[in-house]
């Protein structure tokens, strides 16, 4: 990075270190703008889509920088947190550390860092209903069409609410963050045999909270995150339970607790102690990741080595050597080790192969061996979907998402007014929300100062090549390759999936780049005046 960007950088989280510790009396929340929109209200500025972890970003950034734009939260579901309110399978956590997960502006106070789904979900209720934000989500808001008009410079959004009514909302800026799967239903292969099976098959995006497997012999088909979380969870209670997969994954692991993020919360100020946390978790993963990259030999050795050292002999490293390079996919996270724990305890085993059939009793291997189970959960993935599903439309044609640019990974080229959050795959998927969020309300407030009623990516230049290389080779990301939209082979539009990056063009770039072209309405010639709050 060079000398003059980091010093930009690091010079801005400094100031803002610095007046944190001196501030003594001052609260977050007193910067935060309170209002609540009417019960009735259906147009605003700004229409959140999603009421997660990034629509709660969102409307805290909103709140905070553009205290006069009037928004609302649509969430379909009928609770907020998203992901974190969605699974409920055991052991449910989050596979990176809470300093980063967490939000920039407010600190997670957790003992553990990697944290357990409902401490995660405490914490979004508990961080939304202190800033207000709880109070403006209507729930069982489903968006199904949202249409852009560009001579009323206004979405018009198509919304299933409560009992399936047909409602109407209107905004001048819409985005979304309702996620890249679909909430309803996760990835299932359809194997040979499934209906001869007399157990029970679970998908973890479907837990049942009656599901019973104490003293029950369970595989777990997957290696992914899902799956090295629930073979140690199940694994106290069950019989024995059974790692299946048909390729192994990068499995590392790191403690549970941060004693060094610990020590500086108890030595120093909190928002002093946060933005040191949090930066320490920021490098050290640049790092690692740089490194994996540049060395990826060197790293698929060492992270082999580490897993056999956690292992113990006796166990075949085999089934933790994959075939391709590290962060090629997203490697999995083991706190404390206790996936290797419980496989050296014999509570647990893994077995690389392929399923031939279900039968009566259990599965049937390619290789010829059998597997006897009472429960198979099949730890298979997700389906993506964009934007929770919903049809765009500008000025009456369809916007296909597969076929956009991503300009700065947040909006799409000549979509107006739009934007989506789509966080880091090597990274806490908050610290792209929060960028994403800071941004959003950078554009507003020059549309505000410039009399502006919308904005648009464009790509102007002929020498620009799309490139449609995903991010991963994850299956979830091949199965949805068609859907996702492609980068360019130089900024703006080119991904860096790098957090310093990202900061210097979200945080501290200029929006006026050449390709986010603003537009005046035609009635608006000069800026027009700030509209009060309903």
């Amino acid at each position: 990075m060079p000398e003059q960007a980091r010093e930009q950088i690091f010079g801005a989280e400094l100031s803002a270190m610095r007046a944190a510790a001196n501030s003594v009396a001052s609260s977050a929340r007193s910067n935060v703008a309170t209002f609540k929109p009417r019960a009735d209200q259906t147009d605003f500025d700004v229409i959140i889509v999603g009421a997660g972890l990034s629509g709660i970003g969102v409307a805290y950034h909103l709140q905070r920088d553009c205290p006069r734009k009037s928004f609302v939260i649509l969430e379909a579901r009928g609770a907020l947190g998203g992901t974190w309110d969605l699974f409920r399978y055991p052991g449910i956590r989050s596979d990176s550390d809470m300093h980063t997960l967490g939000y920039r502006f407010r600190p997670w106070r957790g003992e553990k860092a990697i944290a357990d789904g409902p401490s995660i979900l405490d914490y979004l209720n508990d961080t939304a209903r202190e800033y207000g934000i709880d109070r403006k989500i209507r729930y069982h808001h489903k968006v199904k069409r949202a249409s852009w008009s560009s001579t009323e410079a206004r979405w018009t959004l198509e919304v299933q609410g409560p009992g399936g009514k047909t409602l109407t909302c209107t905004c001048n800026f819409l985005q979304t963050c309702s996620g890249y799967y679909d909430y309803d239903t996760g990835y299932m292969p359809r194997w040979a045999g499934m209906e001869c099976f007399k157990g029970e098959i679970v998908h973890p995006q479907k837990w049942p909270e009656d599901l019973d497997y104490a003293g029950k012999r369970v595989i777990v088909i997957g290696s992914g995150a899902t799956a090295v979380t629930l073979v140690p969870a199940m694994a106290d209670r069950a019989a024995h339970v059974t790692m299946l997969q048909r390729s192994p994954s990068y499995i590392v692991t790191r403690p549970a607790k941060d004693a060094i993020a610990n020590w500086l919360y108890a030595k120093l100020p909190e928002s002093l102690a946060h933005t040191l946390a949090r930066w320490k978790s920021i490098l050290l993963q640049m790092y690692f990741y740089n490194i994996a990259r540049k060395k990826p030999e060197a790293a698929k050795k060492r992270i082999i080595e580490l897993a056999q050292a956690a292992l113990g002999p006796g166990i075949d490293v085999r089934h933790f050597t994959p075939r391709y390079d590290p962060w090629d996919q997203r490697l999995c996270l083991v706190p404390d080790g206790d996936l290797f724990r419980a496989i050296r305890e014999g509570k647990a085993s893994v077995v690389t192969d392929e399923i031939e059939t279900f039968s009566e009793t259990g599965l049937k291997l390619r290789s010829g061996d059998e597997l006897p189970a009472d429960i198979i959960v099949t730890a298979t993935g997700l389906v993506m979907k964009l934007m929770g599903g919903m049809e765009l439309l500008v000025d009456g044609g369809v916007v296909n998402p597969g076929t956009a640019l991503s300009y700065k990974g947040m909006m799409l080229s000549d979509v107006p007014n739009f934007a989506s959050t789509f966080g880091y795959t090597n990274a806490s998927w908050t610290l792209k929300a929060d960028l994403t969020a800071e941004y959003l309300c950078r554009i507003l407030n020059k549309m505000d100062r410039g009399g502006y009623a919308y904005c648009t990516p464009r790509n102007n230049d002929p020498s620009l090549i799309p490139d449609a290389t995903l991010p991963l080779s994850s299956g979830y990301m091949q199965r949805a390759k068609d859907l996702l939209p492609k980068q360019g082979s130089q900024r703006p539009w080119k991904l860096y999936q790098n957090c310093a990056k990202d900061m210097l063009a979200l945080r501290f770039g200029s929006i006026d780049d050449g390709t986010l072209v603003f537009t005046r309405g035609p009635a608006q010639s000069a800026p027009r005046r700030r509209r009060e709050h309903v």
